[in-house]
């Protein structure tokens, strides 16, 4: 299966972050990865990203609980920045939380294609790159 061009993850647990990359490694998931650790650092390299004229990642894993900008702010303010091409974009929402609320909640966002417990295992990355891949053709 070919890999995705660009992903990003939005988590500040930087030891999740770090075996996430292992297991796509494993996978041959994706070419790079951005990382952010908060919200609003994220908000800033993707604008930055589309300013410079380059794509946005295809696939955004984000964490809810984060310091300076939660993800539901992350997802809040990213789909209303207006010069954002979000057609192509996929959020996956990575969660410790079990709470059916946040799972709710996530759902009533068009962009949020799916909610994955922590820990993410490597069938996880072998179900999207699947589905992004019948997406794609």
């Amino acid at each position: 299966m070919k890999k995705i061009d660009r992903i990003c993850i939005v988590d500040d647990d930087s030891i999740l972050v770090y075996g996430m990359k292992l297991m796509m490694n494993e996978v041959d998931f994706c070419e790079e990865v951005l990382e952010y650790s908060n919200g609003l650092d994220a908000i800033e390299g993707l604008a930055s990203i589309v300013n410079d004229g380059e794509p946005l990642p295809l696939i955004i894993f984000l964490d809810l609980n984060m310091p300076i900008m939660d993800g539901w702010e992350f997802l809040d303010e990213f789909i209303k920045t207006p010069n954002y091409n979000l057609d192509n974009v996929s959020i996956y929402i990575i969660s410790s939380s079990v709470d059916p609320r946040d799972r709710e909640k996530a759902n009533e966002y068009e962009i949020v294609k799916g909610y994955i417990l922590k820990p993410v295992t490597t069938n996880d990355f072998s179900e999207i790159q699947e589905a992004i891949y019948k997406k794609v053709v």
